[in-house]
Protein backbone atom coordinates (compact mmCIF):
# COMPACT_ATOMS: atom_id res chain seq x y z
CA UNK A 1 0.00 0.00 0.00
CA UNK A 2 1.72 3.55 -0.92
CA UNK A 3 2.02 5.93 1.74
CA UNK A 4 0.46 8.99 1.94
CA UNK A 5 2.45 11.98 0.99
CA UNK A 6 3.78 13.72 4.44
CA UNK A 7 4.66 16.74 2.49
CA UNK A 8 0.60 17.14 1.21
CA UNK A 9 -0.17 16.74 5.15
CA UNK A 10 2.27 19.38 6.08
CA UNK A 11 0.82 21.84 8.40
CA UNK A 12 1.27 25.52 6.37
CA UNK A 13 -0.17 29.04 7.13
CA UNK A 14 -2.43 28.65 4.11
CA UNK A 15 -3.75 25.42 5.01
CA UNK A 16 -4.29 26.45 8.76
CA UNK A 17 -6.31 29.96 7.63
CA UNK A 18 -8.11 27.99 5.40
CA UNK A 19 -9.04 25.07 7.67
CA UNK A 20 -10.00 28.38 9.84
CA UNK A 21 -12.02 30.49 7.42
CA UNK A 22 -13.84 27.09 6.24
CA UNK A 23 -14.81 26.45 10.14
CA UNK A 24 -15.34 29.65 10.25
CA UNK A 25 -17.85 30.17 7.56
CA UNK A 26 -20.31 27.38 8.16
CA UNK A 27 -20.79 29.11 11.99
CA UNK A 28 -23.26 31.61 13.44
CA UNK A 29 -20.71 34.62 13.46
CA UNK A 30 -21.17 34.94 9.86
CA UNK A 31 -24.59 36.00 9.82
CA UNK A 32 -23.56 37.91 13.00
CA UNK A 33 -21.24 39.83 11.50
CA UNK A 34 -23.13 40.93 8.33
CA UNK A 35 -26.46 41.23 10.45
CA UNK A 36 -24.35 43.71 12.38
CA UNK A 37 -22.71 45.55 9.91
CA UNK A 38 -25.94 46.01 7.49
CA UNK A 39 -28.61 47.17 10.50
CA UNK A 40 -25.66 48.96 11.98
CA UNK A 41 -24.99 50.48 8.82
CA UNK A 42 -28.42 51.40 7.88
CA UNK A 43 -29.85 52.89 11.08
CA UNK A 44 -27.11 55.11 11.64
CA UNK A 45 -27.45 55.98 7.62
CA UNK A 46 -30.83 56.79 7.40
CA UNK A 47 -30.74 59.35 10.71
CA UNK A 48 -27.87 61.34 9.42
CA UNK A 49 -29.25 61.57 5.82
CA UNK A 50 -32.32 63.57 7.42
CA UNK A 51 -31.13 65.07 10.55
CA UNK A 52 -29.84 68.81 11.16
CA UNK A 53 -26.61 67.67 12.34
CA UNK A 54 -23.26 68.28 9.38
CA UNK A 55 -23.10 65.23 7.99
CA UNK A 56 -19.23 64.96 8.07
CA UNK A 57 -19.20 65.02 11.87
CA UNK A 58 -21.96 62.63 11.70
CA UNK A 59 -19.70 60.13 9.63
CA UNK A 60 -17.01 61.14 12.25
CA UNK A 61 -19.26 59.80 15.25
CA UNK A 62 -20.34 56.91 13.30
CA UNK A 63 -16.44 55.87 12.87
CA UNK A 64 -16.19 56.41 16.80
CA UNK A 65 -19.65 54.67 17.48
CA UNK A 66 -17.91 51.81 15.49
CA UNK A 67 -14.52 51.68 16.76
CA UNK A 68 -15.88 52.00 21.01
CA UNK A 69 -17.71 48.98 19.78
CA UNK A 70 -14.90 47.05 18.99
CA UNK A 71 -13.69 45.85 22.41
CA UNK A 72 -17.21 44.37 23.08
CA UNK A 73 -17.62 42.99 19.96
CA UNK A 74 -14.05 41.10 19.86
CA UNK A 75 -14.74 39.41 23.29
CA UNK A 76 -18.45 38.24 22.41
CA UNK A 77 -16.99 36.78 19.33
CA UNK A 78 -13.63 35.49 20.52
CA UNK A 79 -15.94 34.03 23.25
CA UNK A 80 -18.47 32.76 20.82
CA UNK A 81 -15.78 30.82 18.98
CA UNK A 82 -13.40 29.46 22.10
CA UNK A 83 -17.18 28.30 23.04
CA UNK A 84 -18.13 26.48 19.83
CA UNK A 85 -14.15 25.08 19.72
CA UNK A 86 -14.49 23.67 23.49
CA UNK A 87 -17.73 21.73 22.13
CA UNK A 88 -16.60 20.81 19.12
CA UNK A 89 -13.54 18.47 20.83
CA UNK A 90 -11.93 20.46 23.91
CA UNK A 91 -10.34 22.58 21.59
CA UNK A 92 -8.47 19.81 19.54
CA UNK A 93 -8.47 21.99 16.34
CA UNK A 94 -6.39 24.01 17.60
CA UNK A 95 -4.09 21.83 20.28
CA UNK A 96 -4.23 18.96 19.20
CA UNK A 97 -2.22 20.14 15.31
CA UNK A 98 0.96 19.66 14.36
CA UNK A 99 1.78 23.47 14.71
CA UNK A 100 -0.54 25.34 17.84
CA UNK A 101 1.47 28.79 16.47
CA UNK A 102 -0.22 28.50 13.65
CA UNK A 103 -3.59 27.05 14.59
CA UNK A 104 -3.81 30.25 16.81
CA UNK A 105 -2.51 32.68 14.57
CA UNK A 106 -5.13 31.31 12.15
CA UNK A 107 -8.02 31.63 14.58
CA UNK A 108 -6.97 35.40 15.67
CA UNK A 109 -6.28 36.45 11.56
CA UNK A 110 -9.76 34.74 10.88
CA UNK A 111 -11.77 36.66 13.75
CA UNK A 112 -9.87 39.70 12.84
CA UNK A 113 -10.83 39.14 8.79
CA UNK A 114 -14.71 38.82 9.93
CA UNK A 115 -14.55 42.52 12.12
CA UNK A 116 -13.17 43.72 9.39
CA UNK A 117 -15.77 42.70 6.60
CA UNK A 118 -18.51 43.81 9.34
CA UNK A 119 -17.17 47.00 9.61
CA UNK A 120 -16.69 47.37 6.05
CA UNK A 121 -20.43 46.33 5.42
CA UNK A 122 -21.26 48.77 7.88
CA UNK A 123 -19.59 51.91 7.12
CA UNK A 124 -20.16 50.88 2.78
CA UNK A 125 -24.03 51.12 3.74
CA UNK A 126 -23.44 54.22 6.00
CA UNK A 127 -21.86 56.26 2.78
CA UNK A 128 -24.29 54.78 0.46
CA UNK A 129 -27.59 55.50 2.33
CA UNK A 130 -25.94 59.01 2.85
CA UNK A 131 -24.75 59.33 -0.94
CA UNK A 132 -28.47 58.69 -2.23
CA UNK A 133 -29.86 61.04 -0.04
CA UNK A 134 -27.09 63.51 -0.76
CA UNK A 135 -25.48 64.23 1.62
CA UNK A 136 -22.36 62.15 1.94
CA UNK A 137 -19.85 65.27 2.63
CA UNK A 138 -16.45 62.70 2.40
CA UNK A 139 -14.83 60.91 -0.38
CA UNK A 140 -15.28 56.38 -0.05
CA UNK A 141 -11.88 56.93 0.14
CA UNK A 142 -12.36 58.39 4.08
CA UNK A 143 -14.61 55.95 5.00
CA UNK A 144 -12.60 53.72 3.55
CA UNK A 145 -9.78 54.80 5.60
CA UNK A 146 -11.72 54.65 8.65
CA UNK A 147 -12.67 51.16 7.80
CA UNK A 148 -9.45 50.28 8.26
CA UNK A 149 -8.16 52.20 11.05
CA UNK A 150 -10.40 50.52 13.00
CA UNK A 151 -9.72 47.17 12.26
CA UNK A 152 -5.70 47.69 13.05
CA UNK A 153 -6.81 49.56 16.25
CA UNK A 154 -9.09 46.33 17.01
CA UNK A 155 -6.00 43.93 16.26
CA UNK A 156 -4.66 44.06 19.83
CA UNK A 157 -7.67 43.47 21.09
CA UNK A 158 -8.90 40.54 19.23
CA UNK A 159 -5.45 39.08 20.29
CA UNK A 160 -6.74 40.15 24.04
CA UNK A 161 -9.82 38.35 23.70
CA UNK A 162 -8.94 35.53 22.26
CA UNK A 163 -6.00 34.71 25.04
CA UNK A 164 -9.15 35.72 27.96
CA UNK A 165 -11.87 33.47 26.08
CA UNK A 166 -9.10 31.09 26.01
CA UNK A 167 -7.86 31.18 29.57
CA UNK A 168 -10.94 32.00 31.62
CA UNK A 169 -14.00 31.57 29.41
CA UNK A 170 -16.94 33.22 27.13
CA UNK A 171 -17.65 35.57 30.15
CA UNK A 172 -14.26 36.90 31.06
CA UNK A 173 -13.80 37.65 27.26
CA UNK A 174 -17.15 39.50 27.07
CA UNK A 175 -16.85 41.53 30.73
CA UNK A 176 -13.37 42.78 29.69
CA UNK A 177 -14.41 43.96 26.33
CA UNK A 178 -17.77 46.05 27.61
CA UNK A 179 -15.33 47.86 30.18
CA UNK A 180 -12.90 48.24 27.25
CA UNK A 181 -15.74 49.74 25.38
CA UNK A 182 -17.08 52.08 28.38
CA UNK A 183 -13.27 53.39 28.52
CA UNK A 184 -13.18 53.77 24.51
CA UNK A 185 -16.61 56.17 24.95
CA UNK A 186 -15.12 57.96 27.66
CA UNK A 187 -11.95 58.63 25.80
CA UNK A 188 -13.73 60.76 23.15
CA UNK A 189 -16.05 62.50 25.95
CA UNK A 190 -19.07 60.20 25.19
CA UNK A 191 -21.17 59.17 22.71
CA UNK A 192 -21.58 62.19 19.92
CA UNK A 193 -20.03 64.60 22.02
CA UNK A 194 -17.75 65.63 19.20
CA UNK A 195 -20.79 65.79 17.15
CA UNK A 196 -22.76 68.10 19.42
CA UNK A 197 -19.81 70.30 20.18
CA UNK A 198 -17.48 70.35 16.87
CA UNK A 199 -14.56 69.31 18.54
CA UNK A 200 -12.70 66.49 16.78
CA UNK A 201 -12.41 64.11 19.46
CA UNK A 202 -10.67 61.61 18.12
CA UNK A 203 -7.17 63.47 17.76
CA UNK A 204 -7.66 65.12 20.71
CA UNK A 205 -8.92 62.68 23.14
CA UNK A 206 -7.62 62.92 26.77
CA UNK A 207 -5.69 60.36 28.67
CA UNK A 208 -7.73 57.46 28.14
CA UNK A 209 -7.11 58.02 24.82
CA UNK A 210 -3.70 56.30 25.32
CA UNK A 211 -5.22 52.89 26.90
CA UNK A 212 -5.84 50.48 23.58
CA UNK A 213 -9.15 49.72 23.96
CA UNK A 214 -9.83 53.46 22.71
CA UNK A 215 -7.16 52.92 19.96
CA UNK A 216 -10.23 51.56 17.20
CA UNK A 217 -12.39 54.79 17.57
CA UNK A 218 -9.66 57.19 17.63
CA UNK A 219 -7.92 56.00 14.23
CA UNK A 220 -11.65 54.93 12.82
CA UNK A 221 -11.83 58.76 14.28
CA UNK A 222 -8.95 60.68 12.63
CA UNK A 223 -9.10 59.35 9.38
CA UNK A 224 -12.07 61.57 8.99
CA UNK A 225 -11.27 63.97 11.23
CA UNK A 226 -8.18 64.83 9.05
CA UNK A 227 -10.42 65.29 5.96
CA UNK A 228 -12.72 67.63 8.44
CA UNK A 229 -9.76 69.80 9.30
CA UNK A 230 -8.38 70.09 5.74
CA UNK A 231 -11.47 70.45 4.14
CA UNK A 232 -12.63 73.42 6.52
CA UNK A 233 -8.93 74.95 6.97
CA UNK A 234 -7.95 73.99 10.39
CA UNK A 235 -5.49 74.91 11.42
CA UNK A 236 -4.67 71.72 13.30
CA UNK A 237 -5.07 68.87 10.20
CA UNK A 238 -0.94 68.74 10.20
CA UNK A 239 -1.47 67.99 14.09
CA UNK A 240 -4.53 65.77 13.29
CA UNK A 241 -2.42 63.85 10.30
CA UNK A 242 0.63 63.51 12.87
CA UNK A 243 -2.07 62.10 15.52
CA UNK A 244 -3.07 59.36 13.06
CA UNK A 245 0.65 58.45 12.00
CA UNK A 246 2.05 57.79 15.14
CA UNK A 247 -1.29 55.98 16.62
CA UNK A 248 -1.36 54.20 13.43
CA UNK A 249 2.48 53.37 13.94
CA UNK A 250 2.12 52.44 17.53
CA UNK A 251 -0.77 49.85 16.87
CA UNK A 252 0.98 48.16 14.62
CA UNK A 253 3.63 47.53 16.73
CA UNK A 254 1.58 46.74 19.58
CA UNK A 255 -0.12 44.41 17.31
CA UNK A 256 2.53 42.34 16.44
CA UNK A 257 3.72 42.28 19.91
CA UNK A 258 0.23 41.50 21.05
CA UNK A 259 -0.17 38.29 18.82
CA UNK A 260 3.86 37.24 19.34
CA UNK A 261 2.95 37.47 22.82
CA UNK A 262 -0.81 35.04 22.20
CA UNK A 263 1.04 31.96 20.36
CA UNK A 264 4.52 32.17 22.54
CA UNK A 265 1.69 31.68 25.77
CA UNK A 266 -0.70 29.38 23.56
CA UNK A 267 1.94 26.71 22.48
CA UNK A 268 2.67 26.05 26.29
CA UNK A 269 -1.54 26.19 26.99
CA UNK A 270 -3.05 23.68 29.18
CA UNK A 271 -7.21 24.04 28.65
CA UNK A 272 -8.86 22.93 32.81
CA UNK A 273 -11.79 24.28 31.31
CA UNK A 274 -14.37 22.02 29.68
CA UNK A 275 -17.64 23.91 30.72
CA UNK A 276 -17.83 26.02 27.69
Amino acid sequence: MAMPDTASLRMTPSRALRSELMRLARSPLVGLHLACGIAGGLACGDYFSVAAWDPAMGADAFAQLLGALMPLMAGIVCGIAVDAERACGRLANLTAVPSRALAVAAKLIALALAGGIALALALGVFGTVLAAAGRLALSPLHLASACAGILLGSLPVYALGLALALRFGRNVAIGAGAAGTLLAFFSVGGLAHGLMTGELTGANAGPLGLLPCSWPARLGSVAIEAAIAAERGFAEASAVRAQAAWLGAACAILSVVAAAALIAWFTRFEDRRHDG
